[in-house]
């Protein structure tokens, strides 16, 4: 189970970054989102161990931390509003230039 959760986080982790390469930026914002998914899904994998501790001593089954869990479901949400955020200013931007690629965008160089 281990190794598949490890090849599933890889490939998300994959697919977003082959995202975030493309030249239009509807796509590439959608990578970012599949990075933070799979970063998200490392550290819930991070925070389940086989270990004993107090609280859950007499507990069945694999034990969790709630620390990471806390964290990831804060990290969720930030995250979704960064995403509303970006896709506003994809908006904006496919209504004032009337196109998604990265190279016909004139006022995005410096």
């Amino acid at each position: 189970m281990d190794l598949l959760r490890a090849l599933a986080i890889g490939a998300l982790f994959g697919i977003g970054l082959y995202q975030l390469l493309r030249r239009n930026v509807i796509r590439t914002a959608i990578g970012l989102v599949t990075i933070s998914n799979a970063v998200n899904l490392f550290l819930l994998s991070v925070g389940a161990y086989e270990g004993v501790a107090e609280a859950y001593a007499k507990a069945v089954g694999q034990r969790s931390d709630a620390l990471p869990q806390a964290l990831i479901l804060t990290a969720i949400v930030i995250s979704m509003g960064g995403f509303a955020f970006v896709l506003a200013l994809l908006y904006v931007i496919s209504t004032r230039y009337r196109t998604s690629d990265n190279d016909e965008v004139k006022g995005l160089r410096g």
